[in-house]
């Protein structure tokens, strides 16, 4: 047999399977919903009006005394329009000066790429980030009442963080269960309906100043036992499991609320100011929670909705570690609208 015949022959037969696996899973991911509870609007235009802040944030804690510094951002509330169709979503936002302000909390510079997926099976969150520019949340704690009465909220120009984040969760009950309904609209949950969700995460942060993270004239001086570190990275993997629940009143009015645990492994790494380098090998606690609270029906939705996932993971330093976390808060004002014929003929999922 010529080989060349033979090459062409395992190319066709790997590309069969390929295709047959995908049609595959394309049909598993497929559900028909209970009609009783969930209202499909996908094939709608979805349009929304609405307002949005993200959000990051880095603390880092001494439970041996009790304290901690809170470091943040500041984030605009920006304002905008989107739409979505099918499995397409566009949003595009506006940042109005009148709003936001730097004067306060300084200037922070930030690419903030937050993508959730909601599929009718799984629902999948993304996270990719650089910010720029960080203040004291609670600089009375930090330095004590006389130095924050002439310097409230200390900024730190020169601390930047970039992280990298997926989470995928299985939605057990998608027939009548819907993380849609209140996060992307195109779909109307009208009697209450929960399900179960087990998923897993991996996470990867980094977090660096041009001087040490832990400020030279703490009030506390016996805080992170006097070590100072200017740099540090987290990398870590973990299973999570969790409950969501939608309550529909009178068919309209809803609260949807969603919470994941997670537990799993981290490598946390400081990079001292005196050149040293210490690692510990830990355990990492997450959780992830989403919340929703407005009105919804075939045609109309109002409501605000939140979405927030946290790490947390340990240091070499004893009785010691950091946080991590990121989100939204949006604010919506939606308008469905049913066309005559769909836009291409292919099965949504």
């Amino acid at each position: 047999m010529n080989l060349r015949f033979l090459a062409w022959l395992v190319i066709l037969v790997l590309g069969a399977a390929q295709a047959r696996a995908q049609g595959r899973f394309l049909k598993w991911l497929k559900t028909e919903n209970d009609t009783a509870y969930i209202e499909d609007h996908t094939e709608d235009i979805t349009f929304r009006l609405y307002g949005s802040r993200k959000y990051t944030r880095y603390d880092i804690m001494d439970r041996k005394t009790k304290t901690d510094i809170l470091y943040r951002p500041n984030t605009p509330f920006n304002v905008g329009f989107g739409a979505n169709y099918r499995f397409i979503g566009l949003n595009i936002g506006f940042n109005l000066p009148l709003i936001n302000s730097n004067d306060r909390y300084g200037k922070t510079k930030y690419i903030d790429l937050q993508s959730h997926v909601y599929l009718r099976k799984i629902v999948v969150d993304f996270y990719a980030q650089y910010y720029k520019g960080y203040y004291i949340a609670n600089p009375e704690e930090v330095f004590g009442k006389a130095y924050t009465a002439k310097n409230p909220y200390p900024r730190r120009p020169d601390i930047r963080n970039t992280d990298f984040g997926l989470n995928v969760g299985y939605i057990f009950n998608d027939k009548r269960f819907s993380y849609r309904a209140p996060n992307l609209q195109n779909e109307y949950q009208k009697k209450s309906a929960g399900s179960l969700i087990v998923g897993g995460e991996v996470f990867l942060a980094g977090i660096k100043g041009d001087s040490s993270l832990i400020p030279s004239n703490m009030a506390d001086t016996a805080f992170l036992r006097d070590e100072h570190y200017y740099r540090t990275g987290i990398s870590s993997l973990a299973a999570n499991v969790g409950y969501a629940y939608t309550f529909v009143l009178k068919e309209h009015f809803f609260l949807s609320l969603s919470v994941t645990g997670g537990l799993g492994g981290n490598i946390t790494s400081l990079f001292l100011v005196n050149g040293d380098v210490s690692r510990k090998v830990g355990l990492q606690f997450s959780n992830t929670v989403r919340a929703s609270l407005g009105y919804n029906s075939s045609r109309y939705f109002a409501g605000i909705h939140y979405v927030g996932m946290n790490t947390r993971s340990g240091m070499s330093i004893p009785h010691t570690y950091q946080t991590f976390g990121t989100g939204n808060f949006r604010v919506s004002l939606v308008r469905r609208f049913t066309l005559e014929k769909p836009l291409w003929k292919t099965k949504t999922i």
